[in-house]
Formats: C-alpha cells, sequence, structure tokens
C-alpha cells in the first residue's frame, strides 16, 4: 500500500504542476513541472524545517521511500521507451541505421573517455581529488542521451524528418552500450575482478544488447500475429500492456537488455500492424492510450528529477565542480558526434547544421540519475549525484527549451539538399 499512496502523491502534484505550468508558465509541459519541482525543492531546502516542516518531512520520506532506479530502469522506462518505439517508422530508422548505430556504441565509448580523463585532470583546479575510474563511471553514466526526455523535446523542435530519426534512434538504443560500459567500469571502481578481454566484453555486449533486441523481435512478432486474429481494442491494449509488463520479467531473469526488448517490440509491432487494416476505432484507441501512458508517465519522471534535489545534501557545494561537469560533457558530445562523422561514409551525411542540432539535442535525462543513484555509498558518490543532477537539470532545461532555436528547418534543407545535389554529381 506504502507504494499506491505514494504513487498517489506523485500524481497528484504532478497534476497540480501541470495545471499550473499550463496557466502560467506555458513551458513544455514535462519541463514546466520539473521547474515548479525545483523551485518548490529549492524553497523546501532553505525554509521548509522552519516554516514548513511537516510538508518538507512528508516529502523528505516520500522522495526516500522509493527506489528511484527501480522504478525508473524497473518499471517506468519500459512503457516510455515502448510507447517511442511504437511510433518510429521502421523505413525511417533503415535509411539512418549507419549512423544510429555507430553513434549508440562508439559515440557512448568514446564519450566515456571524453568526459573521463577531462573530470580527471580539471578537478584538481577546484580542490577535488576523484580517481580516474571514479571519473570514467560518471563518463560512462552521462555518456547516454536518454530516449524520454529526448523524445519529449523533439516534439518541440520540428526538425527534418531524417534528423528526428537520427536523434530518436540513437537515443533508443545507446542504453544497450552504456549499460555495459557502466557497468564494467563500476565493478572495476569497487574493487571487483573483471575480465577486459575484448571476447569477454564483446560476450557481455552481445547477450545484453543482441539478446534483448532478439527478445523484443520474437515478442512483437508472437503479440502482433495475435492482435491480427482479433481485431478489438480492449484485447489489444491488454497484449501491448502484456508484452511491456511480462517482456520486462522475461528480460530481468534472463539477465537481458529489458530497454532494447521494448524499444524492439515497439517498433516491430508499430511496424507490423500497418501492413494490415486494423479498424479504425481499435488503432485510435490504441495510439491515445499510449501517448496518454506516455504522457503520464513523463509527467510523474520528470516530478521526480525536479524533487530528487531534496536528496542531495549540499548541492550548492558541487555546483563550481557541476558548471564544470557540463562543459566536459557537451565538449565529449561534441567529439563523440563530430569524430564519427568525419568517416567518409558519413561525412556527406552531415551538414554543420545537423551536427550542431545532434550536439545540443543529446539530451541527458533520468537515466543517468538512475544509473548515478546506483553507485554503492561512498566517498565519491556523493559528488557524481552531484554534478550528473547539474548536468541533467542544466540539459532539459537549457538545451531543451533552446533546441529549437538551435534547429534551424530551412537551414537544414539547403544545406541537405546542397549535400544530395554534390552527390548526384559525383555520381554522374
Amino acid at each position: 500500500m506504502e507504494l499506491y499512496y505514494s504513487f498517489s502523491a506523485l500524481i497528484v502534484l504532478a497534476s497540480i504542476f501541470a495545471y499550473l505550468n499550463y496557466r502560467f508558465l506555458k513551458l513544455p509541459s514535462t519541463i514546466g513541472i520539473m521547474v515548479i519541482a525545483i523551485v518548490v525543492s529549492i524553497f523546501l531546502v532553505l525554509f521548509g524545517e522552519t516554516i514548513l516542516p511537516r510538508t518538507f518531512g512528508h516529502l523528505h520520506n516520500l522522495m526516500s521511500g522509493i527506489d528511484f532506479t527501480e522504478v525508473l530502469m524497473g518499471a517506468m522506462l519500459n512503457f516510455l521507451l515502448f510507447a517511442g518505439g511504437i511510433h518510429i517508422n521502421i523505413n525511417d530508422l533503415k535509411e539512418q541505421l549507419r549512423p544510429v548505430v555507430i553513434f549508440s556504441t562508439a559515440g557512448v565509448v568514446i564519450s566515456t573517455f571524453v568526459v573521463g580523463f577531462g573530470m580527471f585532470y580539471l578537478l584538481p583546479y577546484l580542490g577535488i581529488k576523484l580517481p580516474f575510474i571514479y571519473c570514467l563511471v560518471f563518463g560512462a553514466l552521462i555518456s547516454p542521451t536518454d530516449p524520454v526526455a529526448v523524445l519529449s523535446v523533439l516534439k518541440q523542435a520540428k526538425v527534418s524528418k531524417s534528423l528526428e530519426t537520427k536523434v530518436a534512434g540513437e537515443s533508443l538504443f545507446n542504453d544497450g552500450m552504456a549499460v555495459v560500459v557502466f557497468t564494467v567500469v563500476l565493478q572495476l571502481a569497487v574493487g571487483k575482478e573483471v575480465d577486459l578481454s575484448v571476447e569477454n566484453i564483446g560476450l557481455l555486449l552481445l547477450h545484453e544488447a543482441g539478446g534483448g533486441l532478439l527478445l523484443g523481435v520474437l515478442l512483437g512478432w508472437v503479440t502482433s500475429r495475435l492482435m491480427r486474429e482479433v481485431d478489438d481494442y480492449i484485447i489489444s491494449v491488454l497484449v501491448t500492456l502484456s508484452v511491456v509488463m511480462g517482456g520486462y520479467l522475461i528480460a530481468r531473469q534472463m539477465h537481458i537488455s529489458g530497454p532494447l526488448t521494448m524499444v524492439a517490440a515497439g517498433l516491430f509491432m508499430g511496424n507490423f500492424n500497418m501492413n494490415f487494416k486494423m479498424k479504425s476505432v481499435t488503432q485510435d484507441y490504441l495510439i491515445k492510450f499510449w501517448e496518454l501512458i506516455d504522457e503520464i508517465l513523463n509527467a510523474v519522471l520528470f516530478l521526480f528529477i525536479g524533487f530528487e534535489l531534496l536528496m542531495i545534501k549540499d548541492l550548492k557545494h558541487f555546483m563550481i565542480p557541476g558548471l564544470l561537469a557540463i562543459l566536459v560533457v557537451l565538449f565529449a558530445r561534441f567529439i563523440s558526434i563530430w569524430g564519427p562523422t568525419k568517416f567518409s561514409s558519413l561525412r556527406k551525411s552531415f551538414s554543420p547544421q545537423t551536427v550542431k542540432v545532434l550536439v545540443w539535442g543529446g539530451i541527458r535525462g533520468g537515466v543517468s540519475i538512475a544509473l548515478a543513484m546506483s553507485i554503492p555509498k561512498s566517498e565519491y558518490s556523493e559528488i557524481i549525484l552531484s554534478i550528473t543532477y547539474c548536468v541533467v537539470v542544466f540539459s532539459i532545461i537549457v538545451q531543451g527549451l533552446t533546441i529549437a532555436k538551435v534547429a534551424n528547418p530551412k537551414q537544414i534543407v539547403k544545406e541537405e539538399e546542397a549535400q544530395e545535389s554534390d552527390i548526384s554529381e559525383e555520381k554522374a
């Protein structure tokens, strides 16, 4: 019952904050909810114990009683990734498959090491000594772009379809690589023996990511066939819910990537069901159901992120290191995008404007905070959580609110047309 009470309180708060944002702030819904939650958190941290001690105590107990890592990674993320996968056109993804794969694999590794080296050599200037292995832990957890935040922000940006597919595809698929890198580096940090051979890490990645994708496709194929035989909107909704909830349980038992299972299942079902004529009422209910699930869970997730401030002790002491981390992470993002685009196979597909949008559109979110909170308590875990929070808040608020201005659709179209004409001339 405690979980029910906690979730009820979060839904009530999310609805109040959403209303206030709609009436007064008029920001994108999820960002507005998070901003209000942060403002409330700051007020309670500064004055709560003297002015509103009971409110401060209730909210603090609410947040401390919820395992954010388990709630996000084990429940909410599965629904959100499935909902995101359903709405991606597989043909658009095939056209951008090469950059999506490179950015979600090599890009994550490049970013991890750039962030790790950057923080290791720059933090001592601020009087903070963080071992190199923990700098790499921070690099691994902050490198993957958050699919929930990215998909939420892309709705406002109005970028071209090809660019939207690049950004969304990368964010949906980079969790598999990020979790493998984070797991390996964290085990090294806490002193566990890890086989760092290419063969062992390759097998780990194949089991985690490959197994998740394979299970997702299998679940998507089986349930799509079932839905094809019974064209009923109630059964269709129940079947998709069973894929998400049952699929995660299977993935967990098999120790493979639950997030990638959900992405693959969502992609398969969203595109397979286009090949047969579903009743308009069934399709309408199914789409609207998952859009509603997406919006509700997004609201709760961003409320979570805002209130996580209550759980960080002495955040003000880490504000300067947090600002440094923001700069280092942005630089690492630039290197991890710009570097791969210089390969001959990708050079002609990425204009300067496209690279700029990919760099600025690399939003970090709840996944990074969840990974940071999963680090065992030590003298370094608090600083990693604090600077992670700074990067995530900056990423969502500043990058999220300005991506629409950075993404100049007309300029992107001009550059893409110029590239296409150059390619045509070379072929001729």
